[in-house]
This record gives structure tokens, sequence and C-alpha cells, in this order.
């Protein structure tokens, strides 16, 4: 394990889980929502996340966490050694976006980049859930079914799970 890839639909935890991840391998977190969004609302140029995101890639070791963009998801995925793949129950992914929202008033959530727009970026997270559930959450499933021949692949399914996998990860 030196390359970690978390992905999967909104509000499952992955900011949360990339961070233990890199807290316990020692490896740099890359969190590409504070990297395309330094400011909170407003996105760098495409061009210079694109290079940005390349960079990173050919760094020996990280924990990589977010979305980027569909040109940059495939990629990243490909490059790394180890998948996590959060793929929560859809409600599961919606309660978790609402207790962000909820708890975000009071705390910045995990993982979002400062000054974020907490509201604006919640509705847009319950946007995401149905889209990425119907059309990208297939074509994970089909990749780290595939990646599973070849890679290692933690193919999480509950939050019990999320658990169990940091446990055995801090084990070995």
């Amino acid at each position: 394990m030196r390359k970690v890839a978390v992905f999967g639909n909104a509000g499952g935890g992955k900011s949360t889980l990339s961070q233990k991840l890199a807290e316990i391998t020692g490896f740099p977190l890359y969190n590409l929502d504070k990297i395309q969004y330094p400011t909170g609302d407003t996105p760098i140029p495409p061009e210079d996340f694109r290079q940005i995101h390349e960079q990173i890639l050919c760094a020996d070791q990280w924990v990589i966490d977010g979305f980027g963009s569909i040109e940059t998801l495939w990629p990243r995925l490909d490059q790394a050694d180890t998948l996590v793949y959060v793929d929560l129950p859809l409600p599961v992914h919606f309660g978790l976006v609402t207790k962000r929202l909820v708890t975000g008033f009071f705390h910045p959530p995990e993982g979002w980049p400062e000054n974020s727009p907490l509201l604006k970026s919640s509705m847009q997270s319950y946007q995401v859930l149905w889209l990425c559930h119907k059309r990208l959450t297939p074509k994970y499933r089909a990749y780290v079914e595939q990646a599973q021949r070849s890679r290692k692949v933690y193919w999480v399914r509950s939050l019990r799970q999320v658990t169990q996998l940091l446990k055995q990860i801090e084990k070995n």
C-alpha cells in the first residue's frame, strides 16, 4: 500500500476516513475539494487542477480523497495500488449529508475547504447523491469488481466496515 484512492458517493465519510488513513500510514493526504476550491466557493481553472492532480499522481505515496473531475477520476483510480470504495446504502448517504449540514453550523465539516458555503454545498450534495447513485455507482462497482483481481480493494458497504477497515490497516 503506497497510493490509496478513497472514492464513492457524497456524504459517505470519505474525508474523515482519508484523514485517519493518512494518520495511520504516514502518507500525505490530498483532499481534492480543498485543492479544487481553495477559497471555498470558487474553483481554480480546470487546467491548473489537472496539472496539480498529475503532480500528485507522480508522488511515491499518497492518500487522495474526493472526486475532482471525471477526467481525473479514472486515471487516479488506475494509478492507485489500493482502492477504498465507500458504497453505503443511499439512505445512509442522505443521512450523513444531513448530519454534516446540521453539525456544520457548529463545526466546519472535516475535509471541506475553508469558507465553504455550508448550505449551498449541502444542497449540491443532495443533488449529487441521486445522480451519482444512478450514473457513477454502477461504473464504480464494475471497476472495483475488476480491480479486485490485481490490486487491494476495500469495498466498504457499512459504517461498521469503516471501523473494521481502519483497525485492520492499523494492525498491518
